[in-house]
């Protein structure tokens, strides 16, 4: 047990609740995408949990996300999603680039977070409601790290 609990258990219920609560209000919008929804809970974790946290930088939520919406939408399009082979490749290239992109621009975002997002995107292709709740969904982690952190 972290021996820090019995003196902050007030900001430990309250993060995990804020990060539960996000994850409640994406999973609403998102239903019918489970991967990009495991990604932004685990911006939640980063975000809510880590608020000082170098990898809880808005630079870095943002940019990788949007990085990770982008080429995996990018890869939805594929046309040979149906053989098993070439989409393993795929999704190993989706994510791989994602990753690359994320390391040369600067912007990691682990636990692989943004990854997850890309995945997510090359699964079920681009979609307005996927873009509105990315962006929602980190803008409201953005602002509850302003409002959370020190």
């Amino acid at each position: 047990m972290d021996s820090k609990f019995p003196h902050y258990w007030k900001t430990y219920i309250a993060q995990s609740s804020y990060a539960a609560l996000s994850v409640f209000f994406i999973t609403l919008i998102l239903s019918e995408n489970p991967v990009v929804i495991a990604s932004i809970g685990a911006t939640a974790f980063i975000v809510f949990a880590l608020p000082n946290n170098i990898a809880s930088d808005p630079k870095r939520i943002i940019g990788g996300h949007f990085l990770g919406f982008f080429i995996g939408s990018c890869f939805a399009v594929f046309p040979f999603m149906g053989i098993v082979f070439f989409k393993a490749i795929w999704f190993a290239l989706a994510i791989g680039i994602t990753i690359l992109f994320m390391a040369v621009l600067d912007l990691e975002h682990p636990p692989a977070a943004a990854a997850g997002t890309a995945l997510g995107m090359t699964l079920v292709g681009y979609s307005g409601s996927a873009a509105a709740a990315i962006t929602i969904s980190i803008l409201f982690k953005f602002l509850f790290n302003i409002i959370i952190s020190p």
